[in-house]
This record gives structure tokens, C-alpha cells and sequence, in this order.
């Protein structure tokens, strides 16, 4: 048993409750495909959470992004649509669409695939002012929605401690 496997258990059993039937999982060669065209590896965990879990339709609030192979958005097509120097670090990808131009996103350069926030909507001009670090890793994000203590739920949202996600401080750096 990997270190992974009894999060991918949870988070597939819940993921079947909410979804109310089995999800249409990846494959192999449609991760492949998607890290062709993305030019980058997923980390291990992401990987198996779209072959063993889902390709997309779970996870907090809005749902994860299917990875690929469907004819609608995708976490590749937006990642694609979005990447842009100066805005959108290479390797981080778009898994979540919070609305309102928002996005959880894993940085895929980093061994720990730490979850960023993407918040732009009161930026102007300095795009490293729109990212956040969400959780230390894509573990610790699902741990977070498994256990509901995710800053987007409500009741942490109104806690006299909430702090909310802090400024991700390599933006600027990897922004360059």
C-alpha cells in the first residue's frame, strides 16, 4: 500500500456518494496525451486521481475539471487558454474552476503538488497579486474537502480565526 491509497479509497467513495453512480475514469494514454500537450508530468497523486477516482465531476464545490478527452472545457484546454507569461506560471494547472474567473490549480513543478488559488479579480496590473497558496500539497487539499475544514466552506469562512489563503510567494519569481 502506498502512502495514497487509503485518500484515494475516501476520496473515490465519496466522490461516488455525491456523483450518485461510478465516474468515467482516464486512461493511461489519456495521460499521455494530456501531458504532451500540457509539456509537463502530473505529479503521481493527480495522475491517480483521474485514473483511479474520476476524469473530473468531484471534489469541493464546483468539481474538479475532467483532465481530457471530452468534448467540453478541460483542466488541458484551460491551462492552455490560460498559461501566459507575466499572468499564468508555466506548470501549474487549472484542476478546479471556482467561478468568477477563480481556479484551484497544482503546481506541477513542485515534488509536494502544493494547491494555489487563483484569485484575480481585484488585480490590475501585478499578476503575482493573484495567487494564493491554497494547501502544501494535493493531499492535503483533499484532506481538506474529505474533512470540510477547506477555506471555501462556510463554517470556516465565519470562524473568529479564519486567515484564508496566503499570497503564494513564489508567484512573482515564477511569474518573471
Amino acid at each position: 500500500m502506498t502512502d495514497h491509497d487509503e485518500l484515494l479509497r475516501r476520496v473515490a467513495e465519496r466522490a461516488l456518494r455525491e456523483s450518485g453512480g461510478a465516474l468515467p475514469h482516464a486512461t493511461a494514454e489519456q495521460i499521455e496525451q494530456a501531458e504532451a500537450a500540457l509539456g509537463f508530468a502530473l505529479p503521481p497523486l493527480l495522475s491517480r486521481l483521474y485514473q483511479e477516482v474520476g476524469n473530473g465531476g468531484f471534489g469541493p464545490d464546483y468539481r474538479l475539471l475532467p483532465l481530457a478527452g471530452t468534448d467540453g472545457r478541460t483542466a488541458v484546454s484551460a491551462y492552455l487558454a490560460e498559461h501566459a507569461p507575466g499572468r499564468w506560471p508555466t506548470g501549474v494547472l487549472p484542476i478546479l474552476d471556482w467561478g468568477c474567473a477563480m481556479y484551484a490549480a497544482v503546481d506541477c513543478t513542485d515534488a509536494r503538488a502544493p494547491v494555489l488559488l487563483f484569485e484575480p479579480n481585484a488585480v490590475e496590473d501585478d499578476w503575482s497579486a493573484a495567487w494564493f497558496e491554497d494547501a502544501d500539497s494535493l493531499a492535503d487539499w483533499l484532506q481538506a474537502w474529505l474533512s470540510e475544514t477547506g477555506w471555501y466552506e462556510e463554517e470556516v469562512m465565519l470562524s473568529e480565526d479564519f486567515a484564508g489563503p496566503q499570497p503564494w510567494l513564489p508567484a512573482r519569481q515564477r511569474l518573471g
